[in-house]
């Protein structure tokens, strides 16, 4: 996934979950933020951001905040790149445990029961669903979700299980949007009914998957699978 116009900038302060400041060519400027999680150990004031820059004069924001360094790691926090660098995957090609031969069909944003799944996929033989979920938060090489409590996500997980209990392939996938790290911990500290959802789809037949991502400032592409820790 590739994006344009990408400046540098510094990071000031962040207003609400949507605009932050940041500092462009010596120049404060209100930009949008790609990602309403928290991102506390992120978006830190002085901390180096890369941004997209947008020529739309009709935008209320001329900025887009696209990846934040933290120390030598940079992070990709726009939360719309997970499904897209696995929906590149793929259509390239990329296969998951469980899934035998070609997918014939992706379809993206499919409702099943009362939830609304990142992908539904069909093979010859088998149909599945994919949630996705964007990983931005690290602590010493280790990658945890969630960074703020999610029912949404704990109802996704609940209605993937019903899903795998009826015969369909169920999937969750963590998609770790930065590179150097071990594996994938549910963060329990912050919320630990949705790590309980997690254990328990598992143990019902729902693949709990992760991979990581090499990450540039104009451009992001999921890479390897990496261990889930529950």
């Amino acid at each position: 996934m590739k994006y344009s116009n990408i400046v540098p900038g510094i990071f000031l302060s962040r207003d609400n979950r949507f605009i932050a400041k940041c500092e462009v060519n010596g120049v404060t400027e209100i930009v949008h933020v790609k990602n309403t999680g928290r991102c506390r150990e992120l978006l830190i004031p002085g901390a180096a951001v890369y941004l997209e820059q947008h020529d739309n004069p009709l935008r209320k924001t001329r900025y887009s905040l696209i990846a934040v360094q933290k120390g030598s790691m940079l992070v990709n926090i726009d939360s719309q790149a997970p499904n897209k660098v696995l929906h590149e995957a793929l259509k390239e090609g990329a296969g998951l445990p469980g899934l035998n031969g070609e997918i014939v069909s992706i379809k993206a944003e499919t409702v099943y029961g009362n939830s609304r799944f990142d992908f539904y996929i069909e093979t010859k033989n088998q149909k599945a669903f994919i949630e996705v979920k964007g990983v931005t938060l690290e602590n010493q090489g280790v990658a945890m979700f969630p960074d703020a409590p999610t029912q949404r996500g704990v109802k996704h997980i609940e209605e993937l299980t019903a899903a795998a209990d009826e015969g369909y392939l169920s999937y969750v996938v963590f998609v770790a949007q930065m590179k150097g790290i071990c594996c994938v911990m549910p963060n329990d500290a912050m919320h630990a009914e949705f790590g309980k959802a997690l254990r328990e789809a598992q143990k019902a037949g729902v693949h709990i998957l992760a991979y990581d991502c090499f990450v540039k400032p104009d451009e992001i592409i999921m890479d390897e699978m990496i261990e889930v820790v529950l």
